[in-house]
């Protein structure tokens, strides 16, 4: 086997509206234009590009921090899928357990009452828009029986989505020594909730919401500074500090900022601010290549065609500086002989971007369509001519 390698200039006069998704091609970090970045005093943080996928700055992202009410995010995450799986309704009515109901002094909640029906939609809005830490047991008994078990929970699915640096031990980030996340972490889990419960986000942007006459507000601040930002979470200890998950979308590009550990409220609300800001105002968004479309041809052996189309499953959306896409070049590797019979879908090559002729950013080429053996005369022609063309 070998592989060739196929250099060509990225032209492209045409822009498509797709997103990478983490998995294959995970986030990778950028750390561009460090001289402009901003210095924040917080312990951690990390600014993502959620329309590309690409982390464009990062500080102690996968420090461990207690992630206080942040924790709330994997607690609605649950929910969000209990709900799309119809395990749980909206209006369904649920009566606290006394052991829910008992929360400590400092922490967030509903006054909800022990012989007073609540309904999940009500619970949810306590958790997102009030951080209630009473909403928190209630949904996670409500789920698992307890909130132990719904520990449990949250912890596969941490597992599942990739949070290496991640244990949870409760529902509601009440301080564990052995509760604990990530700016990485909890920036993965923003994007996944963003990914797979668009609909749910306007309950994060809500800034007040009213509950047995009692009014609630929002305590992400950004969402009165800022008219992008439309989430996401607040969190506090005495030990960590003030954390702030936010996002914001301007113009179809979305952006999450994640600020762990700053000293006051205001200084989290204007770091996160700053983040975002030099986000949009340091890079531009390039829509290189449509889902499923021919970016090359790909000579092709033993197969009823003599070429494969290859192209990305899922597109291509990139953040590049400003000023420097004239930088940015791609080059095709495959390995030879490519041989039939090819499946739709099945990796076939790689394409490779260099930015100002330095690695930026790799990705899987796929099959755009299946190409089937030939006959049994016609493979043996075209083992004949891989022999002559030193294949």
């Amino acid at each position: 086997m070998k592989y060739t390698l196929l250099f060509f200039a990225l032209i492209l006069p045409f822009f498509a509206n797709t997103k990478l998704l983490a998995g294959e091609n995970s986030p990778g970090t950028a750390g561009y234009i460090q001289d402009q970045a901003p210095k924040l005093s917080a312990k951690s943080y990390l600014l993502y590009d959620y329309t590309s996928s690409q982390i464009l700055l990062e500080q102690n992202s996968h420090q461990h921090i207690e992630p206080a009410s942040l924790t709330k995010l994997m607690t609605a995450y649950i929910v969000f899928s209990s709900l799309k799986q119809n395990k749980l309704a909206p209006d369904k009515k649920i009566y606290p357990s006394e052991q829910a109901l008992h929360i400590q002094r400092n922490e967030a909640r509903m006054y909800l009452e022990h012989k007073k029906s609540v309904t999940v939609d009500e619970l949810l809005r306590g958790l997102i828009v009030d951080s209630a830490s009473d909403a928190a047991r209630v949904l996670a008994e409500t789920i698992a029986g307890s909130d132990a078990t719904f520990a449990e929970l949250m912890n596969r699915e941490a597992q599942r989505l990739g949070m290496i640096d991640t244990h949870f031990v409760n529902s509601t980030g009440l301080p564990n020594d052995l509760h604990y996340s990530s700016a990485y972490d909890l920036t993965l889990l923003t994007a996944a909730i963003l990914n797979e419960f668009p609909e749910q986000l306007p309950l994060y942007s809500q800034r007040d919401f009213t509950y047995n006459h009692i009014k609630h507000y929002n305590s992400n601040r950004l969402l009165w500074m800022d008219p992008y930002v439309d989430g996401i979470k607040t969190g506090h200890t005495e030990s960590t500090g003030y954390c702030l998950l936010a996002t914001a979308n301007r113009n179809n590009h979305r952006l999450i900022s994640a600020v762990l550990g700053s000293a006051s409220d205001s200084l989290r609300n204007s770091e996160s601010q700053r983040l975002l800001n030099y986000g949009y105002q340091n890079f531009d968004i390039l829509y290189l290549y449509k889902k499923n479309e021919p970016i090359h041809n790909i000579r092709l052996w033993k197969g009823t065609e003599k070429t494969v189309k290859a192209g990305l499953r899922d597109g291509l959306t990139i953040t590049l500086p400003k000023g420097q896409r004239a930088l940015l070049k791609a080059s095709i590797e495959t390995r030879q002989p490519l041989l039939a019979p090819i499946s739709n879908g099945q990796q076939i090559g790689k394409i490779k971007l260099t930015l100002d002729n330095k690695p930026f950013l790799e990705f899987s080429l796929v099959a755009l369509e299946p190409v089937p053996l030939v006959n049994i005369f016609s493979r043996g022609l075209d083992s004949i001519r891989m022999l002559l063309d030193g294949q």
